[in-house]
């Protein structure tokens, strides 16, 4: 995205370089120290440990679900998807399940959003199972190969502990939200989640605003991508309160989790013999810090504000998160 390559001796290779070139005119320069070796590159591995999480989940779900076991008045009459192949986990008709997956009923025992067992019966546990249910094979594969394209990449930059909070508490305040807003309809899905990331990339665009190098081409960019994916959730029967939820905690997350040290900063663990140490800049500016602060309060204000506080009881059905 157009982003400078940085680590902790970036900004000292920088000026070791305009060091070597100034030693032509000065020949008394002292000898830059060799920085050492280049960091390797993070190999992505919680990110498909996730993917492969729900496809288990999911395989999980159709097994309880077991189609040719349940009536065929449960079903209308109709025949389980695949029955002869796939057995106790056939898909449920599309009359019953558009989205080639479980009934209301499974989704629901296993740990399905539902507003009022969380708010009248105290089953908040809920706000984070149903991030790891899936509505059907569709719904699970866009959702899926979604994750693996943004969450890669970011576990690459920024590691396994920052991507696997990002995704969690992303998701748990997707779930919150949804709650606030569908109270008379379960909901699954991890698009809550995954809106996260995508927040979270558009606030390390913003507090790291000084390291990239095509400023503006970069959040043009990121900007369609959002835009295009919230407007998924003005298709009916998708749980777009999820995906604004999700988005919301990631953005705010992301300014806590993902800053990064101003393009120019030398650790002083790497500082090289004969540095001036005048050109040594602050590891961050002022607006990031203030930027972290920000956000962390709103986290914990809306992280400590009960779900009961916020709504009234209501009602039942069902509901994918896109």
């Amino acid at each position: 995205m157009g982003k400078r390559a940085l680590s902790g001796n970036a900004g000292g290779s920088a000026d070791v370089e305009a060091g070597a070139r100034a030693q032509q005119h000065h020949p008394h320069h002292l000898q830059a120290a060799p920085l050492g070796p280049p960091e390797t590159a993070w190999v992505a591995w919680l990110v498909p440990a996730f993917v492969l999480a729900n496809f288990v989940a999911f395989a999980y779900t159709m097994y309880v679900n077991d189609c040719p076991g349940s009536s065929p008045a449960d079903r209308g009459g109709e025949r389980c998807i695949l029955q002869d192949t796939l057995g106790r986990f056939a898909f449920e008709p599309l009359v019953v399940n558009p989205l080639f997956g479980p009934t209301t009923q499974t989704l629901d025992s296993l740990g399905a959003l539902d507003y009022k067992k969380v708010v009248e019966e105290g089953e908040e546990w809920r706000l984070f199972t149903c991030v790891w249910l899936h509505a059907g094979v569709v719904h699970l594969l866009a959702n899926m190969l979604s994750f693996l394209f943004i969450g890669v990449r970011l576990e690459q930059e920024f590691g396994f502990v920052k991507i696997g909070m990002l995704y969690v508490i992303s998701g748990f305040g997707g779930s919150l939200l949804s709650s606030l807003s569908i109270q008379s309809k379960i909901s699954v899905g991890a698009s809550g989640a995954l809106f996260g990331l995508l927040g979270a990339m558009l606030s390390e665009l913003i507090t790291n605003w000084t390291i990239y190098a095509n400023k503006f081409a970069a959040l043009l960019t990121l900007l369609v991508i959002i835009a295009i994916n919230l407007a998924v959730g003005i298709i009916p029967h998708v749980d777009s309160s999820a995906h604004i939820g999700g988005f919301v905690s990631g953005f705010l997350l992301g300014f806590v989790l993902l800053i990064r040290p101003q393009f120019g900063w030398i650790s002083r663990n790497h500082i090289p013999a004969g540095y001036d140490m005048d050109l040594v800049k602050p590891k961050h500016k002022v607006y990031q810090y203030l930027l972290w602060i920000i956000a962390l309060v709103l986290l914990v204000i809306g992280r400590r504000i009960p779900l009961s506080k916020w709504v009234t009881p209501n009602g039942y059905g069902f509901l994918p998160r896109g």
